[in-house]
C-alpha cells in the first residue's frame, strides 16, 4: 500500500501530526494520502499518562476545541506539592517555593487516553486513514538507505515459528515519508537512533517507570481539579528519587500514581512495590478510603530533555514526542511537547511537498531549524538542567538548585549539567544492595501484580512468538546466584519475569502474556540483554479513562 504519509502512533503526537498535515492540506487544496498505525485495539487503548493537560498545543491545532467536544472537563482548582518525610508526615510547600514551571494554572486534569480518543475522531474527520491492531514490525528501506515506510507483523504464527490455521501475512506500507510517533522508548525509533547515529553527542537518554490507578472515592473527599505532587518518601529510603501524583477528576474520580527515576541503584527496589507502600502515606490513604480501585497501568516516561534529545531527522522521515522524548519533566508534562512536535512535523512535510511535487526520501533539514524556532525548544532549553540536578543532587538539594534556576534564572543558568550515565548502568548486584522487605497488600488500598494486571485489561494471543527477546539467554541466570537476586522479578510491574526452580535448575521465565507494554525491562536490564519487539497487533493493555 502507498501513501504521502505513514504515521507509526497512534498517540497525541502521531495524530496531532496527521491532523495538522490535512488541515494544511486541505487550506492549499493539495491531496495527500496520510495513514496511522496503531498497535493497540483501538486508539486510545496503549495511553497512560497522570494527567494534567497544558492546553497550549491544542488551541493551536484546534483553537475551537471546547465547541469540538474535546475531553478536557476539569479545569485546575488547587496545587500542592508536598515533602513526604515519613508514612505519617510531610511537608507542604509554600506557592512561592515551588519551581514555576510545576505550577498547573489553566491546565485541566484529563484522561489522556480519552484525548486521545478524540484526536482519533478529529483526524478521521480531516481524511486521515487509521488502521488500529496493525503493530509496524520493520522499517523498510530503499536502495540509497532513506526509510521508504514500514512493515505490520505477521498475524497467526504459533510460538514455534510456524504458520497457525489462522495465518495472515504483514502488509508493507510504503510512503514518501515517515513519521515514527511510537511513544517513549518505541523500538524502531531505537533502531533508527542507532542506524542513523542519531544521539551522536548527546547524554544518555533518561527514564522513569509510571505506575498509576484510577479510583472512585467518596463523594465527600472529592475536591474536583485538586492537583498534589509529591516527593520524598518512600523511594528516599533507598536512596531513589522520583515523584508522585494524586489528581481529582470528575465524577468522584481520582488517578494516583508514583513516577520512580529509573537511575536507582538499588536491585532489591520495586517500583510497583514502592506505590504500594504509597498510597499508605496518611495524606493519600485517607483519599482512597472506603473508594474503589478501578484501573491499573504502568509505563515508562521518558525525561532526559533537551540534553538527550537525539537529532529528529533522517533520510524519508521524522521521529517526533516521546519517541525522540520531548517531555519537558520541570514540567511533568509531555502531551503538549508531542502534540507541537508533531504539528511541526507536519508543516515541515507540507513546506517540502509544496516546493517539490515529487519529493521523497528526502533528509527534512528544514525541520530542525522549525524546531529550534519554536516555542517548545525554547521550553526544553530552560529546564535542560531539572532532570540532572535531581539526578547529582537528591530531591532537597536538587530541588533547591531547580528553584534557583528556574524562579529566579528563569531557565537562563550559564552551564548546563549533564548525566551521562545510562540508568542501566547505576544499577548494583543484588548482594551489594541493601534488602527491601515490602509489606503485603492488605487488598483495601495495597494489592498484588496479579490482581493489578486484571485490571488492566491486559491480553496477548497466547501461542505466538514471545515478544520479549533475550540477546543471550544464558545471561539472566547463574546457577551461583540465589533465585531472588535476579532484578527483573523486581523492575517489572507486571509479574512478567519470574525465576523458578525445576528438578533442581534455575529457569528464568517469561510470563509475556502479562505485559503492559512499560519498555521498563528494556530500558533497565543491567545486562541490556532484554529486548521489547511489538507482539501481535491489537495485544496487550485496554486502558480505559486511563
Amino acid at each position: 500500500m502507498d501513501f504521502d504519509v505513514v504515521i507509526v502512533g497512534g498517540g497525541p503526537a502521531g495524530l496531532s501530526t496527521a491532523c495538522r498535515l490535512m488541515q494544511l492540506a486541505a487550506e492549499g487544496e493539495k491531496e495527500l494520502s496520510v495513514v496511522v498505525l496503531e498497535k493497540g485495539s483501538e486508539i486510545g487503548a496503549h495511553i497512560l499518562s497522570g494527567a494534567v493537560l497544558e492546553p497550549k498545543a491544542m488551541n493551536e491545532l484546534f483553537p475551537d476545541w471546547k465547541e469540538r467536544g474535546a475531553p478536557l472537563n476539569t479545569p485546575v482548582t488547587g496545587d500542592e506539592v508536598h515533602f513526604y518525610t515519613s508514612q505519617e508526615k510531610s511537608i507542604k510547600m509554600p506557592g512561592f517555593m515551588i519551581p514555576a514551571p510545576m505550577h498547573n494554572d489553566g491546565n485541566y486534569i484529563v484522561s489522556l487516553g480519552n484525548v486521545t480518543r478524540w484526536l482519533g475522531e478529529q483526524a478521521e474527520a480531516l481524511g486521515v486513514e487509521i488502521f488500529p491492531g496493525f503493530a509496524a514490525a520493520e522499517i523498510l528501506y530503499n536502495e540509497d538507505g532513506s526509510v521508504a515506510g514500514v512493515a505490520t507483523g505477521d498475524m497467526g504464527v504459533g510460538s514455534d515459528g510456524e504458520q497457525k490455521d489462522s495465518y495472515e501475512a504483514g502488509m508493507e506500507l510504503r510512503a514518501r515519508y515517515t513519521i515514527f510517533a511510537e511513544g517513549c522508548r518505541g523500538h524502531l525509533g531505537k533502531q533508527l537512533i542507532k542506524k542513523f547515529n542519531l544521539d551522536e553527542g548527546k547524554s544518555p537518554q533518561h527514564y522513569g517507570i509510571g505506575i498509576k490507578e484510577l479510583w472512585k472515592i467518596d463523594a465527600d473527599k472529592h475536591q474536583p481539579g485538586l492537583v498534589v505532587h509529591g516527593a520524598g518518601w518512600p523511594l528516599n529510603e533507598s536512596g531513589a528519587t522520583g515523584g508522585s501524583f494524586l489528581y481529582h477528576l470528575e465524577d468522584n474520580q481520582v488517578v494516583v500514581g508514583l513516577i520512580t527515576d529509573l537511575s536507582y541503584d538499588n536491585a532489591h527496589l520495586s517500583p510497583f512495590d514502592e506505590f504500594q507502600v504509597f498510597k499508605h502515606h496518611s495524606t493519600i490513604k485517607s483519599v482512597l478510603e472506603g473508594g474503589e480501585r478501578i484501573s491499573y497501568g504502568a509505563r515508562a516516561i521518558v525525561k532526559g530533555g533537551l540534553n538527550s534529545l537525539p537529532k529528529m531527522t533522517f533520510p524519508g522521515g521524522l521521529v517526533v514526542g516521546c519517541d525522540a522524548g520531548t517531555l519537558n519533566f520541570s514540567k511533568i508534562k509531555g502531551s503538549h511537547t508531542a502534540m507541537k512536535s508533531g504539528m511541526i512535523a507536519a508543516e515541515t512535510l507540507f513546506e517540502e511537498f509544496s516546493a517539490h511535487e515529487d519529493s521523497t526520501g528526502k533528509e527534512l533539514e528544514a525541520f530542525t531549524e522549525n524546531f529550534n524556532n519554536s516555542w517548545l525548544y525554547e521550553e526544553l532549553h530552560a529546564s535542560r538542567n531539572f532532570g540532572p540536578a535531581m539526578h547529582k543532587f537528591g530531591t532537597y538539594l536538587g530541588g533547591a538548585f531547580n528553584y534557583i534556576d528556574q524562579n529566579i534564572l528563569r531557565g537562563k543558568m550559564p552551564f548546563t549539567l549533564r548525566d551521562d550515565t545510562p540508568d542501566y548502568a547505576t544499577l548494583k548486584t543484588a548482594e551489594d544492595s541493601p534488602m527491601i522487605t515490602y509489606p503485603k497488600p492488605d487488598g483495601k488500598i495495597s494489592f498484588d501484580k496479579p490482581s493489578s494486571v486484571f485490571l488492566s485489561n491486559t491480553n496477548h494471543e497466547e501461542d505466538q512468538p514471545c515478544h520479549l527477546t533475550l540477546a543471550d539467554a544464558s545471561i539472566p541466570l547463574s546457577k551461583n546466584l540465589p533465585t531472588w537476586a535476579e532484578p527483573a522479578q523486581r523492575y517489572c510491574p507486571a509479574g512478567v519475569y519470574e525465576v523458578v526452580e525445576k528438578d533442581n535448575e534455575k529457569l528464568f521465565q517469561i510470563n509475556a502474556q502479562n505485559c503492559v507494554h512499560c519498555k521498563t525491562c528494556d530500558i533497565k536490564d543491567p545486562s541490556q540483554n532484554i529486548t521489547w519487539v511489538v507482539p501481535e497487533g491489537g495485544g496487550g493493555p485496554n486502558y480505559p479513562n486511563m
